[in-house]
């Protein structure tokens, strides 16, 4: 008799089902509009062709199996076969991953697309295997700046006594207090409440999530700082991994490096689109000066010289490959 895979109780990662296909969940948060999502349906397309059907992945979108951290244990745990994650999640699991979530890390554009596809960048997708967890490719997740409820962010000091949201990442809250904020660390998916009450002043994130998430209905200031330019991951259980045959996880690679690179065009479309309709929706743009929120996180590096030697000679192995 066939494996059944059961709902959000019990999830089997990886089952074949009636004519032997080879399913594998993928669970996320974002919901189905978002570049992401689309890329993973991409993904699913080539996979099936591939493998000529016999290898399928199916997505559940919004949170419907849990939230970014708790769709994470469940691939520890092999009861998920696959999902995307902010790197900076991911540094909860795999430390060394944090060096992606470092402010103002990368040059530029052209910088961070060498790093991600060289040798470091193939080194930090595999960091998470002793974790039961193996990155298979990246996604872009553009460049974070901060949105607010009552005031736009000019300058560092602006964000002193104010509450901003961040994701559950140790980098991110340190990156918060040195620009003189107060971190708080709030699932996505309860972020538009936690808005509306009060319980967070703003939150930092892309455009395209930004519009996506209706968030710009409470906060109407965006302001593009752009203090961090931290990839998604798409990765999947090692439980999972293991189970694949040599053929399927060429195909499943194969699979995701083109999803990958399909997600790059969607995504620089989705971020010219998404400003221009916060613009329509009456969001107030800015474009501060950089250098004032650069000098503020620098104390970070320092610390990191001291306290961890190693993530420190990654971290100047990227700041200076041209």
């Amino acid at each position: 008799m066939p494996l059944l895979c059961l709902g959000s109780i019990i999830l089997l990662s990886t089952c074949k089902g009636p004519g032997g296909v080879r399913v594998i969940k993928l669970g996320h948060g974002l919901g189905v509009t978002h570049p992401v999502h689309e890329a993973m349906e991409y993904m699913a397309e080539v996979l099936a062709e591939k493998s000529g059907g016999e290898m399928e992945i199916k997505i559940y979108p919004n949170q419907q199996l849990g939230t970014e951290r708790e769709l994470v244990e469940l691939l520890q745990i092999g009861s998920l076969g696959m999902t995307k994650v902010s790197s900076a999640a991911m540094e909860n699991f795999a430390p060394k991953i944090q060096v992606l979530s470092m402010p103002y890390l990368f040059k530029d554009d052209e910088h961070r697309d060498r790093i991600l596809k060289g040798e470091i960048g193939k080194e930090l997708l595999l960091e998470g295997e002793k974790f039961w967890l193996r990155g298979l490719c990246y996604y872009d997740a553009g460049k974070r700046s901060f949105y607010t409820k009552n005031k736009p962010i000019s300058e560092p000091q602006d964000l002193r006594g104010m509450k901003m949201r961040v994701m559950e990442s140790n980098t991110a809250i340190n990156m918060i207090k040195a620009f003189g904020g107060s971190p708080t660390p709030v699932s996505y998916g309860e972020l538009y409440t936690a808005l509306q009450q009060g319980i967070v002043d703003g939150a930092e994130n892309n455009p395209p999530s930004l519009f996506t998430s209706k968030h710009y209905e409470v906060c109407k200031h965006y302001t593009i700082n752009e203090h961090s330019a931290v990839p998604d991951m798409v990765i999947i259980s090692t439980k999972v991994w293991n189970l694949l045959s040599e053929q399927e996880r060429v195909w499943l690679q194969e699979a995701a490096d083109e999803s990958a690179n399909y997600q790059y065009k969607l995504w620089a479309e989705s971020v010219e689109y998404s400003l221009s309709e916060l613009q329509k929706a009456g969001v107030e743009i800015t474009y501060p000066e950089q250098d004032a929120f650069r000098t503020a996180v620098e104390s970070m590096y320092d610390q990191l010289q001291t306290t961890d030697p190693e993530m420190f000679e990654i971290i100047e192995k990227i700041r200076n490959q041209e």
